[in-house]
């Protein structure tokens, strides 16, 4: 589909305020002559995604595809072909791409232990970035980035969609400036799923079709499995960060957004790996996560990978608690607000054309949620809008699970310093705040 039809039929017009929500000039600064043009690092799932979703929109390319396996280089470009005329130029390493001064931004979607050392060495060459959740695969990267974003003067944004949805900026403006729930105290978030097991992994040759050492970049090297590679990689300490980085980040993103939180002093986890334990799955499949704040505050996360019930009766979502009622979310740009006895005072729906479902590994919100985003990261390029979700606040919301599991993975309750989130008094859990680098290969600011 190209842009035009995309405005037209798809994605942007379906809800008929599309245009006027998402602010499109179809001239001035987005005339030709101001056309960004994109980079795409990790385009098998996620990232193919992302550049159907940048080609669709008025004024920008997706000029570069950066992937280092041919199946997912082939997906990237068949995507894209039908968004945008141009065809894109491929080039596998991404050293190689950030010394292009051709382009604006690019887009990381890669697995999560290049999060952050890809954005990093983005902003050092200039390239405004865009990284999927989570910023980091550990928190030391995470301000790293910070930093980097800070001395070379570049946007960054995160993956976190909810922060640019249309009604999830309404129902923040009714808690935080209306105060329809009077003073608030508690949230709770959850995830449900229904993962099957990942086997025991054979050591194989590794396939022609990829380029295995750089798919490791920074990460120590490993031996090639042949149940890694393309997805699994989340369930292994060494590349992934858990359902709790893959999913829980955005509810609790939005439990921090709505309740006014920064850094924790107290963070627990309890869980494991229950539902299937003969496998490779290294991180919890089971898991709750607790986190208590200064001002009498507390919020939860609950993930289930493996068994897919509702929990609250949606597969994710939120709810805010507060002396004067409840806001409940049940995953996408929807919200109940709920008096005291239970009773529903205000409901109001997401657009009509969106297809959520908790499953769907490459959108769960669907495509008019993800271009609403993508747009607000464009236009602040442009000058004409303020990131949703820019690094210093993604990364506090990243920083949330990624504390989860230092407390999972060393079974302690810690007690950070609600300054900064710093783990206190506890050496063996701060030797997880950072991880070790394959030689050559640790970011640095």
């Amino acid at each position: 589909m190209k842009r035009r039809d995309f405005i037209k039929t798809g994605g942007l017009a379906g809800v008929g305020a599309g245009l006027t929500i998402l602010n499109f000039p179809v001239f001035g600064k987005n005339a030709p002559s101001n056309k960004l043009v994109l980079g795409v690092m990790g385009v098998n799932s996620r990232g193919n995604w992302l550049a159907q979703c940048a080609a669709k929109l008025p004024g920008a390319e997706i000029g570069y595809i950066c992937d280092v396996e041919d199946g997912a280089i082939a997906k990237g470009l068949k995507a894209v072909a039908g968004a945008q005329d141009r065809k894109p130029t491929v080039i596998k390493d991404i050293r190689q791409l950030l010394e292009r001064k051709d382009f604006d931004a690019l887009f990381v979607a890669t697995p999560d232990h290049w999060h952050a050392p890809a954005a990093i060495m983005a902003t050092a060459a200039g390239k405004h970035v865009y990284v999927e959740k989570p910023c980091a695969h550990n928190p030391a990267e995470g301000e790293l980035l910070i930093a980097a974003a800070k001395k070379y003067n570049r946007l960054v944004q995160m993956g976190s969609q909810r922060r640019s949805w249309p009604n999830m900026q309404q129902a923040i403006k009714e808690v935080k400036e209306q105060q329809v729930l009077g003073k608030i105290y508690y949230g709770k978030s959850w995830y449900t799923n229904n993962r099957q097991p990942i086997g025991i992994g054979k050591k194989i040759p590794v396939p022609d079709t990829l380029n295995w050492d750089l798919w490791q970049g920074p990460a120590p090297r490993r031996d090639y499995l042949d149940n890694i590679v393309h997805y699994n990689w989340h369930w292994r300490w060494h590349w992934g960060t858990s359902e709790t980085c893959n999913n829980g980040t955005h509810e609790l993103d939005c439990l921090r957004w709505f309740m006014d939180l920064e850094f924790p002093t107290k963070v627990t986890s309890a869980g494991g790996r229950y539902a299937y334990p003969k496998d490779d799955w290294e991180t919890p499949d089971t898991q709750t996560l607790n986190f208590e704040f200064e001002g009498s505050k507390a919020i939860s996360w609950e993930g289930r990978s493996c068994s897919a019930f509702n929990l609250e009766g949606s597969d994710r979502g939120f709810a805010i608690f507060g002396d004067n009622g409840t806001l409940y979310n049940s995953g996408g740009d929807s919200y109940k607000i709920v008096d005291l006895k239970g009773k529903v005072v205000k409901e109001v729906k997401q657009a009509t054309n969106a297809n959520q479902s908790a499953v769907n590994t490459v959108s769960p919100a669907g495509e008019y949620y993800d271009a609403i985003h993508i747009n607000n990261f464009l236009e602040s390029i442009r000058g004409n809008a303020k990131l949703n979700a820019e690094i210093n606040v993604a990364f506090r919301s990243t920083l949330l699970p990624l504390l989860g599991n230092i407390a999972q993975r060393t079974g302690r309750v810690l007690h950070t310093d609600p300054s900064n989130g710093h783990i206190l008094n506890d050496a063996e859990a701060m030797k997880l705040w950072k991880r070790e680098y394959e030689k050559g290969w640790a970011p640095k600011v």
